[in-house]
C-alpha cells in the first residue's frame, strides 16, 4: 500500500471530514485544507451572542438580550474586516457568516420581540415575527448574490444588524423603564417589527462606511470626539443605541425622498429654462 493510500485510509478513520476548498493564491487555483481560525472565531462569537440573546429574551431578561445583540453586531463588524486585513477570506467563512447572521439578526430579534410584546396578540404576533425573520433571510440572500455588483459606498436595504438593533433595543428600553405591555404597545411593536423587516428588503440606499480607513492617522480632535461619544453612550446605552439605530433606519427613506425631490426640481428648472 502506497503512502498516499495510507494517508487516505487514515483520513477516513476520522469521525469528522476535513474541510477542503479551492482558493486563489498568487494567481493560481490551489486546494487548501482546514479553516482560518481568527475570523471564524469572531463569527462563532456572533452566533453564540445571538443564541444567548434568544435564551435571555425568552427568560424575560431583555437587558441582557440587548447587550448580546450588541456584542453580536460588534463581532459581525470585525470578522469580515479582519479576514480582509489578514488575507484569510474563504468561501467557508462567507457561508458561516451568513448562517450566524440569520440566527443573531433574524431569528433572535423576532423571538425577543415576541417574548416581550407579542404573546397576547396570537396569530398577529407570530405573523409579525415571521415576516421580520423572512425579510432578514431575503436580505442576507440578496446581499450574497449581489456581492461585488453594487457600489461599495452603499448598502441596498437596511443592514440586518441595524434592523436587529432597532427591534431588540425597544424591549430593552421598555424593560429598563418598566413599560406596561398594553394592546396599543403590542400593536405598535408589531408595526415597528414589520417595518424593520421591509426596510431590509427595500432598495433604499444606506451608507456602508466602508470608505472609512481606520488604519490611517486622524486629527487629535477626532480621537477626543470619539472618547466623548463613548462616554455619552455609556451613560444610557439602551436609549442612545436605539436613537442611533432609528436615525440610521430613517436615513434611507429620507435620502430617497431628498434625491427624488431634488431631481424633480432640477427637471422643472430645466423645463422652465428651455421655455
Amino acid at each position: 500500500m502506497s503512502s498516499e493510500d495510507q494517508e487516505l485510509e487514515s483520513e477516513n478513520i476520522l469521525p469528522i471530514d476535513e474541510h477542503e476548498e479551492i482558493v486563489s493564491e498568487g494567481g493560481k487555483q490551489v486546494r487548501r485544507r482546514g479553516i482560518y481560525l481568527l475570523p471564524n472565531l469572531l463569527t462563532l462569537g456572533t452566533l453564540f451572542a445571538g443564541f444567548y440573546a434568544v435564551i435571555a429574551g425568552m427568560s424575560g431578561n431583555f437587558g441582557e438580550a440587548g447587550w448580546a445583540i450588541l456584542i453580536a453586531a460588534i463581532c459581525d463588524g470585525f470578522d469580515g474586516r479582519i479576514a480582509r486585513l489578514t488575507n484569510t477570506q474563504s468561501a467557508f467563512g462567507a457561508e458561516f457568516d451568513s448562517l450566524s447572521d440569520m440566527v443573531s439578526f433574524g431569528m433572535a430579534p423576532a423571538l425577543i420581540m415576541f417574548s416581550w410584546a407579542f404573546a397576547s396578540l396570537g396569530q398577529v404576533g407570530w405573523a409579525a415575527s415571521f415576516i421580520y425573520m423572512s425579510c432578514a433571510a431575503l436580505r442576507l440572500a440578496r446581499f450574497n448574490v449581489q456581492l461585488g455588483m453594487v457600489d461599495k459606498r452603499f448598502f441596498l436595504g437596511l443592514q440586518s444588524p441595524l434592523a436587529a438593533g432597532l427591534v431588540t433595543f425597544v424591549p430593552w428600553v421598555g424593560y429598563e423603564y418598566g413599560v406596561e405591555i398594553t394592546p396599543m404597545i403590542s400593536y405598535l411593536s408589531a408595526i415597528l417589527t414589520i417595518l424593520a423587516g421591509l426596510l431590509m428588503i427595500s432598495n433604499y440606499r444606506y451608507f456602508s462606511f466602508k470608505e472609512m480607513h481606520f488604519e490611517g492617522t486622524v486629527p487629535y480632535v477626532v480621537f477626543i470626539c470619539a472618547v466623548v461619544l463613548l462616554v455619552i453612550v455609556a451613560q444610557n446605552p439602551h436609549e442612545i443605541l436605539l436613537f442611533m439605530c432609528t436615525i440610521y433606519a430613517v436615513s434611507g427613506p429620507a435620502g430617497w425622498l431628498y434625491r427624488t425631490q431634488f431631481k424633480k426640481k432640477e427637471t422643472d428648472n430645466d423645463t422652465s429654462g428651455s421655455i
